[in-house]
C-alpha cells in the first residue's frame, strides 16, 4: 500500500553525475523526482520548499554527513520519519552501526537503486 501512494522524490548527492542518472531512472520507473539537492542546506531548503514524499541521502556529501543530514531531516520534516534512505556506492556492512543509529527508513546501495527497491524497503520500514 505505501509503496503505491508515496512517488515524490527529492534525491541528495554531491556527485552530479550520479544525480542524473538516478533522476532518469527513477522517473522512467513512475518515480516523481521533484527535486535534486548537492548538500545539507540545498537539501533543507529543498524539503521545506518541495516536501517529497521521500528522500534519497548519500551517506557522504564531500565534508558533510549524510547521517547528520537524515537526523535533521526528520527533525524539520517529522513526516519525513521512515521515509528516507540512505544510498552509497560503499555496502551496508560498512555503516551498519551508523544505520542501525539513524532515523533513516534503511539503506539502499546505489548500484541496487530503483523505485521498486525503495518502494519495498518504505514499505518494510512502516
Amino acid at each position: 500500500m505505501i509503496g503505491a501512494v508515496l512517488r515524490r522524490c527529492l534525491i541528495v548527492d554531491d556527485n552530479e553525475g550520479f544525480l542524473a542518472v538516478a533522476h532518469s531512472s527513477l522517473e522512467r520507473e513512475g518515480m516523481e523526482v521533484v527535486g535534486t539537492a548537492t548538500s545539507t542546506a540545498d537539501a533543507l531548503e529543498k524539503a521545506g520548499q518541495l516536501r517529497p514524499e521521500i528522500v534519497l541521502v548519500d551517506v557522504a556529501l564531500g565534508r558533510e554527513s549524510g547521517f547528520e543530514l537524515v537526523r535533521q531531516l526528520v527533525a524539520s520534516f517529522p513526516d519525513l520519519r521512515a521515509r528516507v534512505v540512505l544510498i552509497s556506492t560503499r555496502g551496508e556492512e560498512d555503516y551498519a552501526d551508523l544505520i542501525a543509529e539513524s532515523p533513516a527508513a534503511g539503506f539502499l546501495p546505489k548500484i541496487g537503486l530503483s523505485a521498486k527497491a525503495v518502494r519495498a524497503l518504505l514499505a518494510d520500514a512502516s
